[in-house]
């Protein structure tokens, strides 16, 4: 039985506009249900990774906060990003040692990630990780797989259409 793997969002087209609203409003309601605190900052790093749709670093969200009027000590930038990685609206690319806004907040998934080498563009989608060789490994060496992440490079559409020109 093969799993349904949903398309990437990051290389899709959509309405850019829509998609960073219902996403920040998500986040907020999301928050008020637990009881937990959105502040400004974390607010402003959350739009700010939904808005790039790419991975940035915690320098380079740093910078855009400076920018914004926010504080410019990394302090800032990691807290945030640590209560939004903890809670679910971002992830960490590890590769790239930066960050992403998650596009599936809210749902537990394994996230499975192809970031284009040229453009820095994220796309993510899920991973099958239950019935894959990794799952059937862990299964077999009584090991409980928690979380896993994927991550594959490569070249997104837009850039190698770029290319063929």
């Amino acid at each position: 039985m093969s799993a349904q793997i949903s398309p990437p969002i990051g290389f899709a087209q959509h309405d850019h506009s829509a998609c960073v609203t219902e996403a920040l409003t998500s986040a907020e309601e999301r928050c008020a249900e637990r009881g937990l605190r959105l502040t400004p900052v974390r607010r402003k790093v959350l739009e700010i990774l939904l808005q790039e749709h790419r991975a940035l670093g915690a320098y380079a969200i740093l910078d855009l906060l400076r920018d914004a009027g926010y504080g410019s000590q990394p302090p800032v930038a990691y807290r945030a990003l640590d209560f939004l990685a903890e809670h679910g609206f971002v992830h960490k690319i590890e590769r790239l040692n930066a960050f992403v806004a998650c596009v599936h907040p809210g749902e537990v998934h394994s996230p499975a990630f192809m970031i284009c080498r040229m453009c820095d563009t994220v796309a993510e989608t899920q991973s099958a990780t239950s019935g894959s060789m990794l799952g059937s490994a862990a299964k077999a060496s009584g090991f409980q797989i928690e979380r896993t992440v994927m991550e594959a490079e490569g070249i997104c559409p837009a850039c190698a259409e770029k290319s063929k020109s």
